[in-house]
């Protein structure tokens, strides 16, 4: 299920000014395709202003988010590997975002538990932060959904 929502939305980048910029490059693919407006965004962003760093979920890699009554139009997810790891409120160092856009609380709910499951395993998370191409990223998620499948 998420390498279906995952498929054309990677991108790469050596560095970002700050943890606002990588929330806002890595929601691009999203902005792009128009499943989300700016304003899921904007809304991202507040959420870690307002709870802090939540949003990474195991060291290094943070999932963007917010509700879905704000600016998602479809739901899909999006994928960012920064080479110089960008810092978070609560001086977390992140390399990897998963931005995750749902049109509703169950597809979130659900799509949140499937990605959550897969990172428990630190190798995954390791080869997803390393990873250097979609092929790469497409190849080591589809893996795993076979596995879990």
């Amino acid at each position: 299920m998420i390498s279906a929502y995952l498929k054309d939305n990677t991108r790469f980048a050596d560095e970002v000014e700050n943890w606002e910029e990588a929330i806002a490059l890595a929601s691009q693919p999203l902005i792009e395709k128009n499943y989300i407006s700016p304003l899921y965004i904007e809304e991202m962003i507040e959420n870690v202003k307002v709870n802090g760093s939540y949003i990474v979920i195991v060291p290094g890699l943070a999932m963007p988010h917010a509700s879905s009554e704000k600016g998602v139009l479809e739901t899909g997810i999006a994928y960012l590997n920064l080479k110089k790891p960008v810092m978070f409120p609560d001086n977390q160092e992140v390399k990897v975002l998963l931005v995750l856009a749902a049109k509703d609380s169950t597809t979130h709910l659900d799509i949140l538990s499937d990605v959550s499951s897969i990172l428990i395993e630190d190798e995954f998370s390791d080869k997803l932060k390393e990873a250097t191409s979609e092929e790469e990223i497409m190849e080591l998620v589809e893996t795993v959904e076979i596995y879990e499948g």
